[in-house]
């Protein structure tokens, strides 16, 4: 048992090397669209967005929810299931656990 320990052990720092110069260029990539994608929104663009919602609503209301492409229908799909998974992601984080609240 105390060799396999001492095995495991010499073995940690070249495992963990390998770890870290795995890692870095997968961090550098996601820290790169990370600090485009996740920040939020500037007070400029909000007129945009409550443009754009408004848009929609006055697309829907006149019935050209029928006209809209698989493209455009799959894409509005994924980025509501984006919003609602992020939205989970919160909520389980706020009640710090993925099951019930302490009531």
């Amino acid at each position: 048992m105390a060799q396999a320990v001492q095995k495991l052990a010499a073995k940690v720092p070249t495992l963990v090397g390998a770890a870290v110069s795995y890692s870095k260029p997968r961090l550098a990539t996601f820290w790169h669209y990370a600090r485009v994608e996740l920040v939020p929104p500037s007070p400029a663009e909000i007129p945009k967005a409550v443009e754009a919602a408004q848009g929609l609503i006055k697309s829907y209301r006149a019935g050209r929810l029928g006209q809209t492409t698989v493209k455009d229908a799959m894409r509005n799909g994924l980025v509501a299931t984006e919003v609602l998974m992020w939205f989970y992601i919160g909520e389980c984080i706020g009640k710090g656990g993925i099951v019930g609240y302490d009531v």
